[in-house]
């Protein structure tokens, strides 16, 4: 009995070393599998991760790039700001220089007097044609008779109007109200035109030609200038160029008044060459025709309006004026 009982308990003993050692071998096994399949998952996140880095270093260059190409353009436009600001305040100190000539001077005063409403209309100096067709009874004045300083003695009138957005719609009113002040100052003439600043006749039947002076025709003319808006490129050298080309002439006596608010072509000094190229001076110095210039303040009443370009219409009409006989008048105001 006792040999039968250590038999039963050898073989439990080695059944139970079976299974811990095949429990251990199973662990063992676990764990070699474990570190046979780390490197291969390691690998993965690293080569995961070196993408992500080459993906944001090539951002990050793409980054500075950009940063680089905007500092450029950061620097030009401050350099540009830097030079227009100087533009702007130079053109400053020329328009408080010209506004202090017209304050200065008391002829200049005695025209704003006259374009503001506040003179009666003035018989002009006639000659003798003109004598004739408003009769004996007129007294003859100077023939280089002067309304407040400006020579009145034309026997034909050419009115050149800016008709650009900014005139009609802050200065048309106004234009209007001149055109008709100036007409006043001349009862009678032989002939009548009206072009805008490109040099577009005001009545297509009558290009090249003379309007003939009329009570009637001078009112049809009014009317039609208030509502006149053909296409315009806020310069009026297009329009004075074809007035003198189509009408100057030795034997008439021919007065330009010049509408406008601004000058936005390129070169003054190129304007003033080729007017006084193509308008001649006879012996005595006088040219073909007399450029009178208005100027309207739309570029200086209104904010963000470019007044530079104001400025240089003064400059450009003020040079006219005076190579050409005539006078230049600078509004102070748009109102009525």
């Amino acid at each position: 009995m006792r040999r039968r009982a250590r038999r039963s308990l050898d073989g439990f003993s080695l059944a139970f070393l079976d299974v811990i050692c095949c429990g251990f071998g199973a662990i063992i096994l676990l764990l070699v599998l474990t570190k046979i399949g780390e490197p291969r998952a390691l690998e993965d996140i690293r080569s995961e991760l070196e993408g992500l880095v080459a993906q944001l270093q090539e951002e990050l260059f793409e980054i500075r790039g950009e940063t680089n190409v905007l500092e450029r353009d950061l620097k030009t436009t401050v350099e540009q700001l830097s030079t227009e600001r100087e533009a702007v305040a130079r053109l400053r100190g020329d328009l408080s220089k010209i506004q202090g000539e017209f304050s200065a001077t008391s002829e200049l005063s005695e025209v704003n007097d006259i374009v503001e409403g506040r003179l009666l209309a003035a018989q002009q100096g006639l000659t003798e044609e003109m004598k004739r067709l408003l009769g004996r009874t007129h007294r003859r004045e100077p023939t280089d008779a002067v309304i407040g300083g400006i020579p009145v003695d034309s026997e034909y009138i050419v009115f050149i109007i800016d008709t650009s957005g900014s005139m009609h719609n802050y200065a048309w009113h106004l234009v209007v109200q001149k055109m008709e002040e100036v007409l006043d100052i001349y009862p009678t003439v032989k002939g009548i035109q009206v072009m805008n600043d490109m040099g577009q006749y005001m009545f297509s039947n009558y290009s090249g030609k003379w309007i003939p002076d009329t009570p009637g025709r001078r009112r049809v003319i009014l009317d039609r200038l208030r509502s006149w808006a053909p296409f315009s490129n806020s310069s009026p050298v297009e329009g004075i160029t074809r007035a003198i080309r189509t009408f100057a002439a030795p034997n008439k006596k021919i007065s330009l008044y010049v509408f406008g608010d601004e000058f936005t072509g390129n070169s003054i000094e190129q304007v003033v060459s080729t007017v006084a190229r193509i308008n001649k001076t006879d012996r005595e110095g006088n040219r073909l025709v007399r450029i009178h210039g208005i100027g309207f303040p739309v570029m200086f009443s209104r904010i963000g309006f470019q007044e530079n370009t104001g400025v240089r219409f003064a400059t450009l009409m003020r040079a006219l004026c005076r190579e050409n006989g005539g006078a230049f008048v600078g509004l102070s105001s748009i109102r009525r």
